[in-house]
């Protein structure tokens, strides 16, 4: 009976650790996390300020502000940064601009940016990838 019994102990034992270690799941949402931050690269542009810079070179650098949602966006080729757009996020792994009185298209994702931004007579444009 003793044997019976440290046999069943020993096979509750494995099953438990193999019931935690199955249940550990990736449910790490880039969306939550600094995913789409890092250096974008390819063509970008803006016209505003009686500036037009236009090159299929540039790169833009995306950073996460400690908010949480807001990003900041650092063009290269003296493009003036966005900073502080804020987003929320709406679904799996996709976020949304929110509270912007300008008219705006930003798509992010672990390859690609896309930005159409126009605000107060400026336009933004990025097709870049990494």
């Amino acid at each position: 009976m003793k044997n019976l019994m440290k046999i069943f102990g020993v096979l509750v034992l494995v099953m438990f650790t193999a019931i935690s270690l199955s249940s550990c799941k990736d449910d790490d949402d880039p969306a939550d996390n600094d995913f789409f931050a890092g250096t974008y690269k390819g063509s970008v542009s803006y016209n505003g300020d009686g500036n037009n810079i236009s090159t299929n070179e540039g790169s833009v650098f995306v950073t996460k502000i400690a908010s949480g949602t807001k990003y900041n966006f650092a063009f290269s080729n003296g493009i003036p940064d966005l900073n502080g757009l804020e987003f929320q996020k709406t679904g799996d792994n996709s976020l949304v601009m929110v509270g912007s009185n300008a008219l705006v298209y930003v798509r992010i994702d672990n390859n690609d940016l896309k930005i159409a931004y126009s605000k107060d007579g400026k336009t933004w444009t990025a097709n870049c990838n990494r």
